[in-house]
């Protein structure tokens, strides 16, 4: 290259950089001026929400914003609601008054306020879960004004034993202000709610791993395998200690005395089986998905079977029996009390196939679970927590919800009444509770609320965990005593309906629910809960405590020696088949199918041998007719030989005595025996009788 290309290069890359530098002035002044706009923008809506509420001190607002611009924020972040960390920064501490004021009860009905920007700012700061602690000059104000803090703080405060679900969040999370449920109020029931991700299944082992430690004995099902983890001692790290620190819990990892289940064997653990008559028609007929009518016809074969000393063990008993009943011999066994159609018998069938295809018939039969294993407490006083594995929950939603149906329904029928307890005998987690209510009927409706409202006074608590309030009942809804909200999400108008249904069924408070439900960070929850005099506690935004123990799935070789290593095992593991309604039934079928053909046995004889004896009278009838016959031609002929022997013998005679004279020749030969013989021989063959003797 020569010396001349090398300084047209060189002059133009000065001229780039010059001009660089020029854009980069440019871009500054350009900065400059938003942040002075941004200033400005900010002065007048700190004076906008000032003259709403009655400050006198706006002007002051507007210089403090104006003195410095590079805390404020950008124009666009003030308009644009989806600049979380802009609006972070926008929230000056000497504005946080008016707009702690702008979401207070008193203010709601000012549109203007409900739907300010800076109103997201405590939402947007505790998403993250390590939130700067308070006190901190980082600290980011709150919706919550100090009257409602210390109203949070007494309604939290109890005089018996409470679990702690965590520390109040009021733009920072506060550690003392926590927020607790009464363990005593855990058996007026409860609801775990919030969108996948969001960090349900890390309360639900919260709750289970204070409930151990309490002495309360806990059911859940561990469907993904995460609750597993409450056998292992949890690790630590400097995010959680940091976390927890933030929340005043001193965390130290532990673990807790877990017994594994799986439906009948499926899966690792203790078999738990139910008989078919112990499940009863009314749970079956939701899991076999039928119509009112087959319901009825299903109950009908119950109540039939238990008149007849029939016992409905498994799958296989009810099957005979159904058939049974429409067979020849049982199809009249009904007609006085409605009898069955053959085709509910074969629809109902059919789903029976079905179902035992899809692996029930491995968790209907004996051992059947006595549910009162399920509320055992370990040597060192903790409750014992229960963990059924349910792999292919989504194969068989309706066998797992029914299944844990049957389980409280049992445990109602089993336990005595004992009233109000200071803590429960057991608190049974419904995890996917939705799967329970899909498409069930009234009647099952009924009974599950009929459960949920009385197994309080039995000593056991049920704590539903769903996605949202919406997927259960009102009747359920309207019997829970204690909320825990995860974040819900509104990204349709679907969702932004139930948003605002579960918004307005929360008691009165200072928050916007329907933002702060919405932004809620993964570990926190709104809360309010049954407090000790039976009133609901104020509306908590929660962040909420860590387990003590692994939150990843134990691994396998532990959970295989717990298993292995129960007492339960011994008494449960191998399945029973005893004599049962099959086996009764087909054994009654046999000895009438073997009666009915020892009846046409006998009768097919019967008829043969009078077949055979009128054949043999026929014979006999037709061989005298043929000998008679013979005998009447014999006769013909020896009448006809003998007149012309006699006139020839009497000439011959004659002749003879005249000659000297011989006998006939004809007449001797015809009358002598062996000619007799020939003749009968003769006049057979020409009849047949020969051939027939």
């Amino acid at each position: 290259m020569s010396d001349d290309a090398v300084q047209q290069a060189k002059a133009a890359a000065e001229a780039a950089a010059a001009a660089a530098e020029a854009l980069q002035v440019q871009a500054q002044e350009a900065i400059r001026k938003a942040e002075a706009a941004a200033a400005l923008a900010q002065a007048a809506l700190d004076a906008q929400v000032a003259a709403e509420h009655g400050a006198a001190q706006s002007s002051a607002a507007d210089a403090s914003a104006a003195a410095e611009p590079e805390e404020s924020a950008q124009p666009e972040a003030s308009a644009q609601p989806g600049a979380s960390a802009p609006r972070q920064s926008s929230v000056q501490p000497e504005a946080s008054a008016p707009r702690q004021s702008s979401v207070q009860p008193e203010a709601s009905v000012q549109p203007e306020a409900s739907v300010q920007p800076e109103a997201s700012a405590p939402g947007q700061a505790t998403v993250s879960l390590d939130a700067p602690v308070p006190g901190d000059s980082t600290a980011t104000p709150g919706p919550l004004d100090q009257g409602a803090v210390d109203a949070i703080r007494a309604g939290y405060l109890f005089d018996g034993p409470a679990l702690e679900l965590g520390a109040l969040v009021n733009g920072d999370p506060l550690p003392g202000v926590p927020v607790r449920i009464p363990i005593a109020m855990t058996n007026r029931h409860g609801l775990v709610a919030g969108a996948t991700g969001t960090g349900k299944t890390r309360t639900l082992q919260l709750l289970a791993e204070q409930l151990s430690a309490a002495g309360v004995a806990v059911f859940a099902a561990d469907i993904k395998g995460d609750l597993s983890g409450i056998a292992e001692p949890g690790a630590s790290s400097e995010k959680l200690l940091g976390r927890t620190a933030g929340i005043g819990q001193t965390w130290t990892p532990a673990s807790f005395p877990v017994e594994f289940f799986s439906l009948g064997g499926r899966g690792r653990g203790v078999p738990i089986r139910a008989t078919v008559a112990g499940f009863g028609p009314l749970l079956l007929s939701k899991v076999l998905g039928l119509n009112d009518t087959q319901e009825s016809s299903l109950a009908l074969v119950f109540h039939y079977a238990e008149s007849q000393g029939l016992a409905l063990l498994d799958l296989a008993d009810l099957r005979s029996v159904l058939q049974y009943l429409t067979s020849d011999e049982g199809k009249g066994e009904l007609d006085g009390i409605g009898g069955l159609s053959k085709a509910t018998v074969g629809v109902i069938l059919r789903e029976l196939v079905v179902f035992a295809e899809a692996g029930a018939d491995a968790f209907f039969g004996e051992p059947e679970i006595d549910t009162a294993e399920f509320l055992r407490v370990a040597s060192d006083g903790h409750g014992v927590v229960s963990l059924l594995e349910v792999p292919g929950v989504a194969d068989q939603p309706a066998l797992y919800s029914t299944f844990l149906m049957w389980l409280l329904a049992d445990l109602f029928n089993d336990l005595p009444e004992v009233g109000d307890l200071d803590r429960p005998k057991l608190v049974f987690f419904f995890d996917e509770a939705h799967l329970l209510f899909a498409d069930a009927s009234k009647d099952f409706l009924t009974q599950v609320v009929q459960t949920v409202r009385l197994i309080r006074s039995k000593g056991v608590g049920v704590f539903f965990v769903t996605q949202t309030p919406k997927d259960l009942p009102a009747d359920v809804l309207a019997q829970l005593g204690s909320r825990v909200q995860h974040q819900l999400r509104a990204f349709t108008p679907d969702d932004a309906k139930a948003l605002r249904a579960t918004v307005s069924t929360y008691p009165t408070s200072a928050y916007d629910l329907e933002q702060v439900l919405t932004s809620l960070g993964t570990g926190e929850a709104v809360v309010t809960v049954m407090n000790e005099k039976g009133a609901p506690s104020p509306v908590a935004w929660t962040r909420l405590r860590a387990p003590q123990g692994s939150m990843a799935p134990a691994p396998d070789a532990s959970i295989d020696a717990v298993v292995a290593a129960s007492p339960l095992q011994a008494k449960y593991g191998a399945a029973v088949d005893r004599e049962s309604a099959h086996e009764l039934l087909t054994a009654r079928m046999n000895a009438a199918a073997e009666a009915a053909q020892a009846a046409d046995e006998a009768a097919a004889r019967a008829r043969a041998d009078a077949e055979y004896a009128k054949q043999q009278e026929a014979m006999r009838a037709q061989e005298a007719k043929a000998a008679k016959q013979a005998q009447a031609e014999y006769d013909r002929i020896m009448k006809r030989t003998g007149g012309t022997s006699r006139s020839g013998s009497r000439s011959r005679s004659t002749g003879a005595a005249k000659g000297g004279g011989s006998g006939s020749m004809l007449e001797q030969v015809l009358g002598s025996k062996a000619a007799r013989d020939m003749l009968t021989g003769v006049v057979e063959g020409i009849f047949g009788t020969r051939r027939r003797r």
